[in-house]
């Protein structure tokens, strides 16, 4: 399996803003910002979640609310405040805020496709 890197960009309330990679992992609901990108960028916690792990490991993290910028486009989202070793990663949350979904055979984001009913 291919693994799906994409360069964006982090965004703060007072505007300051710091390049990353992301991986882009369709697994993980939210997305995963590393200590240096928040607190570089200014983010504060506004609650604390529970989360699992694909492993079964259960952990507690701060969350936040940034503006993130793809070449695809960008939007507000939640975003965990990571601590040291956690893996940089774009969630489904932040894909599905920006209208985007990774697609599983070539492994690049496409536009959504809105089902009316």
């Amino acid at each position: 399996m291919r693994v799906t890197y994409l360069r964006g960009s982090v965004v703060g309330t007072r505007g300051e803003r710091v390049e990353a990679e992301f991986l882009v992992d369709s697994g993980a609901t939210y997305t995963f910002l590393p200590p240096e990108a928040w607190r570089r960028v200014g983010l504060a916690p506004r609650r604390r979640m529970r989360f699992r792990l694909a492993d079964g490991t259960a952990m507690e993290r701060d969350v936040s609310e940034c503006l993130i910028e793809l070449p695809q486009g960008g939007g507000h989202t939640p975003v965990i405040l990571g601590e040291a070793g956690d893996q940089v990663l774009l969630g489904t949350v932040t894909l599905e805020e920006l209208g985007l979904v990774l697609n599983p055979f070539t492994r690049e984001l496409q536009p959504m496709q809105a089902l009316l009913m």
